[in-house]
């Protein structure tokens, strides 16, 4: 099939769904702020460069890699979207998992994944924005559908920035309750991110199906690259093994259910875009479960003395 047709499929969603959409989106940032606490980012004053090293990766470095990428596979204009918009939105509570299961730092990716948390509510929105424009086809198509970027960040931001300062507010103000609701607020986050996935997929599935081998690979290639660029931020950044692990998983795991509630609610769920987010939601995991299986049989087979330590 003509992988092009995707830029003019669209997930229409009424007000009603629109709205719900929206508010999923919230919950996801508040659950995440209501995890976030002082000594999370307190690596960034036991190891400066380690900190700001791997959060420039995750803003800065995985967004112009995929704008690269971009301009070398020359996919459809909603499929580059598609690509940007998972590159540009914050790891998740599944690479601090997978950081643990493969033997890492998890203190590095935690201290991560609560920074580029914070920061999406500003960075996110802005990257999507300025890597969209920056190529010519997916500005194009934002502009046939009269996405306004000013508009664009400042609901986006919106969205993102209040369930955070909320969440932080309340995590300082009453530890214990938001303790208490912390379970039941990320319990039901994830599940519409995994809801969000599934509907997706479903909703795509007559023309995924056919276009799977073309999106599917566009995915292996981009998340690949992801890990990749999380390995070699690991390999500059420091000597321990540990802690590139950390670095890689962080880099190579993105949050693409909330990629594709973006794309539903501020996008007008555009096809070739929401499709790779629902793929990436799916691969990501398989990719990541496979490389920490790789890790831990690495580690089965190392010297007893194996390092580690967590620095």
């Amino acid at each position: 099939m003509d992988i092009g047709t995707l830029d003019s499929l669209r997930i229409v969603l009424d007000p009603i769904g629109q709205t719900g959409v929206a508010l999923a989106l919230m919950l996801v940032m508040f659950s995440v702020a209501l995890g976030l606490r002082v000594d999370d980012f307190s690596f960034l004053r036991d190891k400066p460069v380690l900190f700001l090293g791997g959060v420039f990766s995750q803003v800065v470095v995985l967004p112009f890699v995929t704008f690269l990428l971009i301009l070398a596979l020359r996919p459809a204009a909603s499929v580059a979207l598609g690509m940007i918009v998972v590159a540009c939105c914050p790891g998740g509570a599944v690479s601090n998992l997978l950081t643990y299961l493969s033997r890492g730092n998890v203190a590095a990716s935690v201290a991560l994944t609560a920074t580029s948390s914070l920061l999406a509510a500003v960075m996110t929105p802005t990257s999507i924005m300025v890597w969209s424009h920056a190529y010519e086809p997916t500005a194009t198509l934002l502009d046939s559908l009269d996405v306004s970027p000013v508009l664009f960040l400042a609901q986006t931001t919106f969205l993102l920035a209040v369930p955070l300062v909320l969440g932080m507010v309340l995590a300082a103000k009453a530890p214990d309750v938001a303790s208490r609701i912390r379970k039941r607020t990320t319990l039901l986050g994830v599940s519409v991110l995994v809801g969000v996935i599934i509907y997706g997929i479903v909703y795509f599935f007559p023309v995924l199906w056919p276009a799977l081998p073309i999106l599917g690979t566009i995915v292996v290639v981009h998340n690949a690259a992801a890990f990749a660029t999380g390995a070699l931020a690991g390999a500059v950044l420091s000597s321990l093994s540990p802690t590139r692990r950390a670095l890689t998983f962080e880099i190579g795991i993105q949050n693409s259910g909330l990629a594709l509630v973006i794309l539903l609610s501020q996008l007008q769920g555009l096809g070739g875009a929401a499709a790779i987010a629902a793929v990436w939601g799916v691969w990501h995991l398989v990719a990541g479960g496979a490389l920490a299986t790789l890790f831990w049989i690495a580690d089965r087979n190392a010297k007893p003395e194996y390092d580690i330590e967590r620095a």
